[in-house]
Protein backbone atom coordinates (compact mmCIF):
# COMPACT_ATOMS: atom_id res chain seq x y z
CA UNK A 1 0.00 0.00 0.00
CA UNK A 2 2.91 2.42 0.84
CA UNK A 3 4.12 1.72 -2.17
CA UNK A 4 1.05 2.49 -4.30
CA UNK A 5 0.91 5.87 -2.77
CA UNK A 6 4.54 5.96 -3.19
CA UNK A 7 4.01 5.77 -7.35
CA UNK A 8 1.47 7.91 -7.30
CA UNK A 9 3.28 10.47 -5.27
CA UNK A 10 5.82 10.40 -8.15
CA UNK A 11 3.20 10.47 -10.67
CA UNK A 12 1.50 13.37 -8.74
CA UNK A 13 3.83 16.44 -10.66
CA UNK A 14 3.25 15.52 -13.81
CA UNK A 15 -0.94 15.19 -14.40
CA UNK A 16 -1.16 18.44 -15.43
CA UNK A 17 0.90 18.28 -17.62
CA UNK A 18 -0.90 15.50 -19.14
CA UNK A 19 -3.78 16.86 -18.53
CA UNK A 20 -3.20 19.87 -20.83
CA UNK A 21 -1.49 17.88 -23.54
CA UNK A 22 -5.35 16.17 -23.65
CA UNK A 23 -6.87 18.97 -24.34
CA UNK A 24 -4.83 20.68 -26.56
CA UNK A 25 -5.42 16.77 -28.56
CA UNK A 26 -9.23 17.60 -27.83
CA UNK A 27 -9.20 21.16 -29.46
CA UNK A 28 -6.97 20.29 -32.12
CA UNK A 29 -9.13 17.01 -32.96
CA UNK A 30 -12.20 19.39 -32.51
CA UNK A 31 -10.97 21.50 -34.95
CA UNK A 32 -10.08 19.12 -37.68
CA UNK A 33 -13.34 16.88 -37.28
CA UNK A 34 -15.73 20.29 -37.64
CA UNK A 35 -17.59 20.50 -40.64
CA UNK A 36 -19.19 23.79 -41.87
CA UNK A 37 -22.04 22.28 -44.41
CA UNK A 38 -21.70 24.66 -47.48
CA UNK A 39 -25.10 26.65 -48.34
CA UNK A 40 -25.88 24.34 -51.56
CA UNK A 41 -25.68 21.02 -49.59
CA UNK A 42 -27.32 18.62 -46.68
CA UNK A 43 -25.46 16.41 -44.72
CA UNK A 44 -27.23 13.84 -43.14
CA UNK A 45 -25.34 12.78 -39.99
CA UNK A 46 -26.42 9.31 -38.40
CA UNK A 47 -25.26 8.97 -34.50
CA UNK A 48 -25.85 6.03 -32.33
CA UNK A 49 -29.36 7.21 -31.10
CA UNK A 50 -30.74 9.51 -34.34
CA UNK A 51 -30.44 10.49 -37.79
CA UNK A 52 -30.09 14.87 -38.29
CA UNK A 53 -29.51 16.83 -41.38
CA UNK A 54 -27.19 19.35 -41.09
CA UNK A 55 -27.32 22.56 -43.89
CA UNK A 56 -29.26 25.84 -44.70
CA UNK A 57 -32.22 26.39 -43.08
CA UNK A 58 -31.94 22.72 -41.41
CA UNK A 59 -33.33 22.93 -38.22
CA UNK A 60 -29.75 21.56 -36.40
CA UNK A 61 -28.05 24.26 -38.00
CA UNK A 62 -24.84 23.89 -40.91
CA UNK A 63 -22.09 22.74 -38.17
CA UNK A 64 -21.54 19.52 -36.86
CA UNK A 65 -18.44 17.20 -35.83
CA UNK A 66 -17.80 14.35 -38.12
CA UNK A 67 -16.43 11.74 -35.29
CA UNK A 68 -15.04 8.69 -36.87
CA UNK A 69 -17.77 5.60 -36.94
CA UNK A 70 -15.50 3.41 -35.39
CA UNK A 71 -14.87 5.60 -31.72
CA UNK A 72 -17.26 4.74 -29.29
CA UNK A 73 -20.27 6.62 -28.33
CA UNK A 74 -19.97 9.44 -30.40
CA UNK A 75 -18.71 7.93 -33.47
CA UNK A 76 -21.04 8.78 -36.53
CA UNK A 77 -21.44 8.32 -40.71
CA UNK A 78 -22.76 10.67 -43.09
CA UNK A 79 -24.69 11.16 -46.14
CA UNK A 80 -23.30 14.17 -48.33
CA UNK A 81 -26.45 15.33 -51.03
CA UNK A 82 -26.86 18.55 -52.80
CA UNK A 83 -30.03 20.35 -52.24
CA UNK A 84 -29.84 22.74 -55.49
CA UNK A 85 -31.46 21.58 -58.83
CA UNK A 86 -29.88 19.21 -60.27
CA UNK A 87 -30.57 17.77 -64.58
CA UNK A 88 -31.62 14.53 -65.44
CA UNK A 89 -31.24 13.73 -69.17
CA UNK A 90 -32.45 10.93 -71.56
CA UNK A 91 -30.63 10.80 -74.66
CA UNK A 92 -31.62 8.71 -77.81
CA UNK A 93 -34.11 6.33 -75.46
CA UNK A 94 -35.55 4.16 -77.59
CA UNK A 95 -39.40 3.85 -77.06
CA UNK A 96 -42.31 2.45 -79.20
CA UNK A 97 -46.24 4.44 -79.96
CA UNK A 98 -49.34 2.30 -79.46
CA UNK A 99 -48.97 1.37 -82.93
CA UNK A 100 -45.03 -0.34 -81.91
CA UNK A 101 -43.67 2.42 -84.28
CA UNK A 102 -40.19 2.59 -83.44
CA UNK A 103 -38.66 5.74 -82.19
CA UNK A 104 -35.85 7.47 -80.44
CA UNK A 105 -36.38 10.41 -77.56
CA UNK A 106 -34.51 13.02 -75.84
CA UNK A 107 -36.04 13.79 -72.49
CA UNK A 108 -34.86 16.49 -69.51
CA UNK A 109 -36.00 16.97 -65.98
CA UNK A 110 -35.17 18.83 -63.86
CA UNK A 111 -35.29 17.92 -59.62
CA UNK A 112 -34.04 18.58 -56.20
CA UNK A 113 -33.96 16.58 -53.00
CA UNK A 114 -37.08 18.14 -50.29
CA UNK A 115 -36.50 15.54 -47.70
CA UNK A 116 -32.84 14.93 -47.25
CA UNK A 117 -33.42 12.41 -44.20
CA UNK A 118 -35.74 9.99 -46.40
CA UNK A 119 -33.41 10.09 -49.82
CA UNK A 120 -30.31 9.44 -47.50
CA UNK A 121 -32.72 6.40 -46.10
CA UNK A 122 -33.34 5.25 -49.48
CA UNK A 123 -29.48 6.41 -51.10
CA UNK A 124 -26.02 5.81 -50.08
CA UNK A 125 -24.82 8.63 -52.08
CA UNK A 126 -25.80 11.28 -55.16
CA UNK A 127 -24.36 8.97 -57.86
CA UNK A 128 -27.05 6.08 -57.06
CA UNK A 129 -30.16 8.75 -56.46
CA UNK A 130 -29.36 9.94 -60.17
CA UNK A 131 -29.24 5.92 -61.13
CA UNK A 132 -32.33 5.42 -60.13
CA UNK A 133 -34.19 8.64 -61.33
CA UNK A 134 -33.27 7.43 -64.48
CA UNK A 135 -35.45 4.22 -64.32
CA UNK A 136 -37.83 6.25 -62.82
CA UNK A 137 -38.55 8.19 -65.62
CA UNK A 138 -37.77 5.67 -68.29
CA UNK A 139 -40.56 4.10 -66.84
CA UNK A 140 -43.06 7.00 -67.35
CA UNK A 141 -42.11 7.84 -70.43
CA UNK A 142 -42.62 3.89 -71.54
CA UNK A 143 -45.75 3.94 -70.27
CA UNK A 144 -47.22 6.87 -71.30
CA UNK A 145 -45.86 6.84 -75.01
CA UNK A 146 -47.40 3.39 -75.55
CA UNK A 147 -50.74 4.68 -75.43
CA UNK A 148 -50.26 7.59 -78.19
CA UNK A 149 -49.49 7.14 -81.73
CA UNK A 150 -46.04 8.88 -83.13
CA UNK A 151 -48.14 11.55 -85.09
CA UNK A 152 -49.97 13.25 -81.78
CA UNK A 153 -46.28 12.56 -79.49
CA UNK A 154 -44.40 14.74 -82.12
CA UNK A 155 -47.51 17.37 -82.55
CA UNK A 156 -47.84 17.69 -78.33
CA UNK A 157 -44.68 17.05 -76.53
CA UNK A 158 -45.52 19.91 -73.98
CA UNK A 159 -48.69 18.22 -73.00
CA UNK A 160 -46.14 14.93 -73.12
CA UNK A 161 -44.01 16.61 -70.77
CA UNK A 162 -46.64 17.23 -68.03
CA UNK A 163 -48.04 13.92 -68.29
CA UNK A 164 -44.23 12.73 -67.61
CA UNK A 165 -43.93 14.72 -64.88
CA UNK A 166 -47.54 13.88 -63.20
CA UNK A 167 -46.39 10.34 -63.38
CA UNK A 168 -43.24 10.46 -61.47
CA UNK A 169 -44.79 12.67 -59.23
CA UNK A 170 -45.37 10.00 -56.44
CA UNK A 171 -42.54 7.83 -57.13
CA UNK A 172 -40.32 11.02 -56.63
CA UNK A 173 -41.95 11.44 -52.98
CA UNK A 174 -40.83 8.08 -52.03
CA UNK A 175 -36.95 9.39 -52.78
CA UNK A 176 -37.55 12.89 -51.24
CA UNK A 177 -37.14 14.43 -54.94
CA UNK A 178 -39.26 16.89 -56.09
CA UNK A 179 -39.47 18.17 -59.41
CA UNK A 180 -38.58 21.70 -60.47
CA UNK A 181 -40.24 21.68 -63.27
CA UNK A 182 -42.32 20.02 -65.68
CA UNK A 183 -40.23 17.38 -67.64
CA UNK A 184 -39.44 18.27 -71.83
CA UNK A 185 -39.96 16.28 -74.77
CA UNK A 186 -36.90 17.78 -76.41
CA UNK A 187 -36.96 15.79 -79.57
CA UNK A 188 -38.53 12.97 -81.10
CA UNK A 189 -37.20 11.14 -84.05
CA UNK A 190 -36.89 7.77 -86.32
CA UNK A 191 -34.97 4.92 -84.59
CA UNK A 192 -32.74 3.31 -87.06
CA UNK A 193 -33.83 1.84 -90.45
CA UNK A 194 -37.10 3.56 -89.77
CA UNK A 195 -38.43 6.34 -91.57
CA UNK A 196 -42.11 7.43 -90.12
CA UNK A 197 -40.99 10.21 -88.85
CA UNK A 198 -39.10 11.67 -91.44
CA UNK A 199 -42.37 11.24 -93.77
CA UNK A 200 -44.75 12.74 -91.28
CA UNK A 201 -41.98 15.63 -91.48
CA UNK A 202 -42.08 15.77 -95.13
CA UNK A 203 -46.01 15.69 -94.73
CA UNK A 204 -46.26 18.34 -92.69
CA UNK A 205 -43.60 20.57 -94.43
CA UNK A 206 -45.79 20.07 -97.06
CA UNK A 207 -48.76 20.84 -95.69
CA UNK A 208 -47.07 24.20 -94.09
CA UNK A 209 -45.73 24.78 -97.93
CA UNK A 210 -49.54 24.81 -98.91
CA UNK A 211 -50.71 26.13 -96.60
CA UNK A 212 -47.67 29.58 -96.58
CA UNK A 213 -48.41 29.67 -100.37
CA UNK A 214 -52.07 29.75 -100.02
CA UNK A 215 -51.93 32.82 -97.19
CA UNK A 216 -48.91 34.63 -99.18
CA UNK A 217 -51.36 34.04 -102.46
CA UNK A 218 -54.19 35.55 -100.03
CA UNK A 219 -52.15 38.54 -98.69
CA UNK A 220 -51.00 39.30 -102.61
CA UNK A 221 -54.56 39.29 -103.73
CA UNK A 222 -55.74 41.14 -100.05
CA UNK A 223 -52.30 43.62 -101.04
CA UNK A 224 -53.11 44.53 -104.52
CA UNK A 225 -56.84 45.01 -104.21
CA UNK A 226 -55.71 47.29 -101.23
CA UNK A 227 -53.19 48.69 -103.74
CA UNK A 228 -55.60 49.22 -106.49
CA UNK A 229 -58.18 50.40 -104.08
CA UNK A 230 -55.32 53.11 -102.66
CA UNK A 231 -55.08 53.87 -106.36
CA UNK A 232 -58.13 54.69 -107.63
CA UNK A 233 -58.79 56.85 -104.29
CA UNK A 234 -55.64 58.90 -105.15
CA UNK A 235 -57.06 59.00 -108.57
CA UNK A 236 -60.26 60.05 -107.23
CA UNK A 237 -58.48 62.64 -105.12
CA UNK A 238 -56.10 63.92 -107.71
CA UNK A 239 -59.19 64.54 -110.11
CA UNK A 240 -60.83 66.30 -107.72
CA UNK A 241 -57.92 68.52 -106.60
CA UNK A 242 -57.27 69.14 -109.86
CA UNK A 243 -61.11 70.38 -110.53
CA UNK A 244 -60.45 72.21 -107.61
CA UNK A 245 -57.55 74.32 -108.69
CA UNK A 246 -58.87 74.96 -112.15
CA UNK A 247 -62.25 76.20 -110.99
CA UNK A 248 -60.04 78.47 -108.42
CA UNK A 249 -58.12 79.32 -111.08
CA UNK A 250 -60.89 79.82 -113.90
CA UNK A 251 -62.12 82.31 -111.19
CA UNK A 252 -58.89 83.95 -110.94
CA UNK A 253 -57.98 84.22 -114.42
CA UNK A 254 -61.89 85.72 -114.72
CA UNK A 255 -60.70 88.15 -112.19
CA UNK A 256 -57.36 88.74 -113.36
CA UNK A 257 -58.72 89.05 -117.28
CA UNK A 258 -61.72 91.68 -115.63
CA UNK A 259 -59.24 93.61 -113.60
CA UNK A 260 -56.95 93.82 -116.65
CA UNK A 261 -59.55 95.08 -118.89
CA UNK A 262 -60.86 97.91 -116.18
CA UNK A 263 -56.65 98.58 -116.19
CA UNK A 264 -56.47 98.95 -119.81
CA UNK A 265 -60.14 101.13 -120.39
CA UNK A 266 -59.24 103.02 -117.19
CA UNK A 267 -55.35 103.67 -119.23
CA UNK A 268 -56.88 104.65 -122.62
CA UNK A 269 -59.38 107.21 -121.05
CA UNK A 270 -56.43 108.51 -119.65
CA UNK A 271 -54.31 108.20 -122.34
CA UNK A 272 -57.42 110.40 -124.72
CA UNK A 273 -57.48 112.70 -121.62
CA UNK A 274 -53.55 112.59 -122.53
CA UNK A 275 -53.79 112.88 -126.18
CA UNK A 276 -56.81 115.93 -125.89
CA UNK A 277 -54.56 118.21 -123.50
CA UNK A 278 -51.25 117.39 -125.79
CA UNK A 279 -53.06 118.47 -128.58
CA UNK A 280 -54.32 121.31 -127.02
CA UNK A 281 -50.72 122.00 -125.86
CA UNK A 282 -49.56 121.99 -129.98
CA UNK A 283 -52.20 123.98 -130.83
CA UNK A 284 -51.36 126.45 -128.39
CA UNK A 285 -47.54 125.76 -129.45
CA UNK A 286 -48.61 126.00 -132.90
CA UNK A 287 -50.48 128.92 -132.86
CA UNK A 288 -47.37 130.69 -131.21
CA UNK A 289 -45.26 129.39 -133.49
CA UNK A 290 -47.31 131.26 -136.75
CA UNK A 291 -47.02 134.36 -134.86
CA UNK A 292 -43.12 134.04 -134.20
CA UNK A 293 -43.18 133.35 -137.79
CA UNK A 294 -45.19 135.76 -138.44
CA UNK A 295 -43.22 138.58 -136.77
CA UNK A 296 -40.22 136.94 -137.86
CA UNK A 297 -41.28 137.37 -141.58
CA UNK A 298 -42.05 140.87 -140.91
CA UNK A 299 -38.89 141.37 -139.88
CA UNK A 300 -37.04 139.49 -142.58
CA UNK A 301 -38.93 141.08 -144.99
CA UNK A 302 -37.99 144.63 -143.74
CA UNK A 303 -34.28 143.81 -143.46
CA UNK A 304 -35.07 142.75 -147.08
CA UNK A 305 -36.49 146.13 -148.12
CA UNK A 306 -33.52 147.81 -146.69
CA UNK A 307 -30.80 145.27 -147.64
CA UNK A 308 -32.37 145.65 -151.65
CA UNK A 309 -32.46 149.43 -151.27
CA UNK A 310 -28.89 149.11 -150.23
CA UNK A 311 -27.86 146.50 -152.93
CA UNK A 312 -29.59 148.64 -155.13
CA UNK A 313 -27.66 152.08 -154.33
CA UNK A 314 -24.48 149.58 -154.31
CA UNK A 315 -25.33 147.65 -157.83
CA UNK A 316 -25.64 151.51 -159.24
CA UNK A 317 -21.90 152.73 -157.76
CA UNK A 318 -20.46 149.18 -159.27
CA UNK A 319 -22.03 149.76 -162.43
CA UNK A 320 -20.85 153.22 -162.70
CA UNK A 321 -17.38 152.04 -161.40
CA UNK A 322 -17.46 149.00 -163.55
CA UNK A 323 -18.00 151.29 -166.51
CA UNK A 324 -15.46 153.24 -165.96
CA UNK A 325 -12.89 150.78 -165.56
CA UNK A 326 -14.45 148.81 -169.15
CA UNK A 327 -13.82 152.40 -170.85
CA UNK A 328 -10.02 152.07 -169.59
CA UNK A 329 -9.79 148.58 -169.99
CA UNK A 330 -10.80 148.49 -173.95
CA UNK A 331 -8.21 151.62 -173.96
CA UNK A 332 -5.67 149.36 -172.63
CA UNK A 333 -6.82 146.47 -174.91
CA UNK A 334 -6.35 148.14 -177.94
CA UNK A 335 -3.19 149.33 -177.23
CA UNK A 336 -2.32 146.03 -176.37
CA UNK A 337 -3.31 144.81 -179.49
CA UNK A 338 -1.86 147.40 -181.65
CA UNK A 339 1.53 146.45 -179.58
CA UNK A 340 0.47 142.70 -180.42
CA UNK A 341 -0.34 142.82 -183.84
CA UNK A 342 3.08 144.85 -184.89
CA UNK A 343 5.50 142.71 -182.81
CA UNK A 344 4.84 139.36 -184.30
CA UNK A 345 6.32 141.29 -187.63
CA UNK A 346 8.95 142.65 -185.97
CA UNK A 347 9.78 139.00 -184.50
CA UNK A 348 9.07 137.35 -187.96
CA UNK A 349 11.68 139.53 -189.56
CA UNK A 350 14.22 139.31 -186.84
CA UNK A 351 13.64 135.44 -186.95
CA UNK A 352 14.26 135.21 -190.54
CA UNK A 353 17.56 136.77 -189.92
CA UNK A 354 18.25 134.44 -187.78
CA UNK A 355 17.33 131.29 -189.36
CA UNK A 356 19.40 131.85 -192.15
CA UNK A 357 22.21 132.15 -190.77
CA UNK A 358 21.61 129.03 -187.61
CA UNK A 359 21.56 125.32 -188.72
CA UNK A 360 20.87 124.34 -184.89
CA UNK A 361 17.78 126.57 -184.89
CA UNK A 362 16.36 124.80 -188.33
CA UNK A 363 16.87 121.37 -187.03
CA UNK A 364 14.56 122.25 -184.02
CA UNK A 365 11.95 124.30 -186.38
CA UNK A 366 12.01 120.55 -188.38
CA UNK A 367 11.69 118.62 -185.21
CA UNK A 368 8.80 121.31 -183.58
CA UNK A 369 6.68 120.22 -186.98
CA UNK A 370 7.06 116.68 -186.76
CA UNK A 371 6.33 117.02 -183.05
CA UNK A 372 2.89 118.98 -184.24
CA UNK A 373 2.61 116.33 -187.07
CA UNK A 374 2.29 113.64 -184.68
CA UNK A 375 0.13 115.39 -182.36
CA UNK A 376 -2.44 116.07 -184.96
CA UNK A 377 -2.24 112.40 -185.91
CA UNK A 378 -2.67 111.04 -182.35
CA UNK A 379 -5.87 113.43 -182.07
CA UNK A 380 -7.13 111.47 -185.63
CA UNK A 381 -6.69 108.20 -183.58
CA UNK A 382 -8.26 109.21 -180.62
CA UNK A 383 -11.71 110.36 -183.32
CA UNK A 384 -11.54 106.65 -184.26
CA UNK A 385 -11.03 104.96 -181.30
CA UNK A 386 -14.09 106.86 -179.80
CA UNK A 387 -16.39 106.31 -182.98
CA UNK A 388 -15.25 102.82 -182.74
CA UNK A 389 -17.42 102.79 -179.44
CA UNK A 390 -13.79 101.49 -177.86
CA UNK A 391 -13.34 102.01 -174.05
CA UNK A 392 -9.61 101.73 -172.74
CA UNK A 393 -8.88 101.52 -168.82
CA UNK A 394 -5.53 103.00 -168.05
CA UNK A 395 -4.15 101.34 -164.84
CA UNK A 396 -0.81 102.52 -164.80
CA UNK A 397 -1.67 106.04 -163.34
CA UNK A 398 -0.56 107.65 -166.33
CA UNK A 399 -3.11 108.18 -169.14
CA UNK A 400 -0.81 108.63 -172.34
CA UNK A 401 1.03 105.67 -171.48
CA UNK A 402 -2.20 103.57 -170.89
CA UNK A 403 -3.68 105.37 -174.61
CA UNK A 404 -0.52 104.52 -175.81
CA UNK A 405 -0.56 100.65 -174.70
CA UNK A 406 -4.18 100.39 -175.94
CA UNK A 407 -3.50 101.80 -179.72
CA UNK A 408 -0.43 99.14 -179.43
CA UNK A 409 -2.75 96.61 -179.64
CA UNK A 410 -3.81 97.45 -183.03
CA UNK A 411 0.05 97.17 -184.52
CA UNK A 412 1.53 93.76 -185.57
CA UNK A 413 3.08 92.95 -182.38
CA UNK A 414 -0.12 93.61 -180.72
CA UNK A 415 -1.91 91.03 -182.98
CA UNK A 416 0.56 88.48 -182.43
CA UNK A 417 -0.20 89.15 -178.77
CA UNK A 418 -3.49 88.78 -179.15
CA UNK A 419 -2.84 85.75 -181.29
CA UNK A 420 -0.90 84.18 -178.77
CA UNK A 421 -3.68 85.08 -175.88
CA UNK A 422 -6.52 83.48 -177.84
CA UNK A 423 -4.26 79.91 -178.12
CA UNK A 424 -3.66 79.91 -174.37
CA UNK A 425 -7.38 80.39 -173.40
CA UNK A 426 -8.33 77.82 -176.01
CA UNK A 427 -5.89 75.33 -173.63
CA UNK A 428 -8.31 75.68 -171.26
CA UNK A 429 -11.35 73.71 -170.58
CA UNK A 430 -13.27 77.17 -169.59
CA UNK A 431 -11.13 79.39 -172.40
CA UNK A 432 -12.64 76.54 -174.76
CA UNK A 433 -15.97 76.85 -173.58
CA UNK A 434 -15.84 80.50 -173.43
CA UNK A 435 -14.64 81.17 -176.84
CA UNK A 436 -16.90 77.91 -178.14
CA UNK A 437 -19.88 80.37 -177.12
CA UNK A 438 -18.59 83.60 -178.35
CA UNK A 439 -18.31 81.52 -182.03
CA UNK A 440 -21.75 80.16 -181.74
CA UNK A 441 -23.33 83.36 -181.36
CA UNK A 442 -21.32 84.87 -184.21
CA UNK A 443 -22.21 82.04 -186.30
CA UNK A 444 -26.14 82.46 -185.35
CA UNK A 445 -25.76 86.35 -185.70
CA UNK A 446 -24.68 85.71 -189.12
CA UNK A 447 -26.36 83.25 -190.48
CA UNK A 448 -30.14 84.10 -192.85
CA UNK A 449 -33.48 84.01 -190.96
CA UNK A 450 -34.87 80.35 -191.61
CA UNK A 451 -37.78 79.87 -194.52
CA UNK A 452 -40.74 79.55 -192.82
CA UNK A 453 -42.93 78.68 -195.48
CA UNK A 454 -44.78 82.36 -196.49
CA UNK A 455 -42.36 82.96 -198.88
Amino acid sequence: MSELFGAFADFAPSLPLIIGVVLVALIVISILLRVVVPTNMVHTVQSRRRTTSYGAGQKAGNVYYNWPSWVPMIGVSRIILPVNNFELSLSGYEAYDKDRVPFRLDLTAFFRIADTNVAAARIANMKELISQLHFIVQGAARKILATHDIHQIMVDRATFGAQFTQEVATELANWGVEPVKNMELMDVRDAEGSRVIADIMAMKASNIQMTSRIEVANNMRAAQTAEIAARQEVEVREQEAQQVVGQRTAEKDKQVGIATEKAAQEVQTEAAVTREREMQVVRVSTMRQAEITKDQQVVAASQDKETTVLRADGDLQATKLSAEGIRVEGNAKADAEKALQLAPVAAQIELAKEIGSNEGYQAYLVSLRGVEAYVQVGVEQAKAIAQADVKVIANTGDTVQGVHDAMALISPRGGTAIGGMLEALKNTPEGAALLERILRREAAASSPPANDGNV
